[in-house]
């Protein structure tokens, strides 16, 4: 199934009424029924105490106690997937780098045009093989222009698409070298950038394969809910009604820390936080181009 390309969210840092009434991109859809089945619980409990039927109150120096345990634990949770996030932007520049290193390198280096236009088409395969297999994903129309059928065929049917383009790379530069075209010396040098290409994509997909430890990230969610759907009956001895908005206020704060990190733990999809690896990639389509071919 096709998907709309990724694009990061820009914003004005400083335009303060612009980012609080924003919706796209922010968690308030995600966590608002949950908010609100938190009112609702502050709502009946209010209603049953009203009426004489029951009197659901509890005391508020348990919430006092384990909310900041929870608050640790949120906290511990933000800053794991942040570091997820901000780690994958960093092996992405890096494939970036290396990128336009080895295009740079194939430059100066490959004296042959149709050679150096090639290993252009393949850099720029690379990358579009390293964002799709970091989606899982196995169709590649954004490269057809550049590779033939048969090398688009092995593209689609083999394992890790990364490594085989990594290779046919290589395969290039060797064959460069034994027709005596390009010195074992920068030879090396550019293997040493393929390899490096190979080490990066290897890291993103640690990233992607290492989630938070389910037993870690199933406490934290049962911990919240629990303490979001009791807290509005320890609060109502002493707001009455205003239950409901403190319940709501409690819930969305901590509903929302926990679903922020869970939207960028993986850095690599679709969703609008995650990183911007389609617009990435058609600028250094656009520069390898112009390199190669300059």
């Amino acid at each position: 199934m096709l998907r709309a390309p990724s694009a990061m969210i820009r914003y004005k840092t400083h335009s303060w009424l612009d980012i609080v009434l924003s919706v796209k991109g922010t968690v308030v859809p995600r966590v608002a029924v949950r908010t609100l089945l938190c009112v609702a619980v502050a709502a009946v409990g209010m209603v049953l105490k009203d009426r004489g039927i029951a009197d659901l109150h509890i005391p508020i120096v348990v919430h006092s106690i384990t909310g900041v345990a929870l608050g640790l634990l949120l906290v511990f949770r933000t800053n794991a997937s942040y570091d997820r996030y901000w780690e994958g932007r960093k092996l992405v520049e890096g494939v970036v780098d290396r990128c336009r290193d080895l295009a740079r390198q194939t430059r100066s280096f490959v004296v042959e045009p149709g050679a150096r236009r090639k290993a252009g088409s393949y850099i720029v395969t690379l990358f579009a093989a390293v964002r799709r297999h970091l989606r899982h994903e196995h169709e590649f129309s954004e490269v057809a222009d550049l590779l033939s059928e048969d090398e688009m065929s092995r593209l689609a049917e083999t394992e890790a698409p990364p490594l085989e383009v990594s290779r046919w790379l290589t395969d290039l530069y060797v064959v460069e070298c034994d027709d005596g075209r390009l010195s074992e010396h920068r030879l090396r040098s550019i293997e040493n950038n393929i390899g490096a290409l190979v080490d990066l994509w290897g890291g993103a997909e640690r990233i992607l394969e290492t989630p938070v430890p389910f037993a870690y990230a199933h406490h934290i969610k049962l911990f919240l809910t629990f303490f979001c759907l009791t807290v509005p009956l320890a609060l109502m001895e002493s707001l009455g009604w205003f239950a409901t908005v403190g319940a709501g206020v409690v819930a969305f704060g901590m509903f929302g820390i926990d679903e922020i990190g869970v939207e960028i733990e993986d850095p690599f999809g679709y969703d609008d936080n995650d990183l911007p690896l389609d617009e990435i990639g058609e600028k250094l389509r656009r520069e390898i181009i112009q390199t190669v071919e300059g």
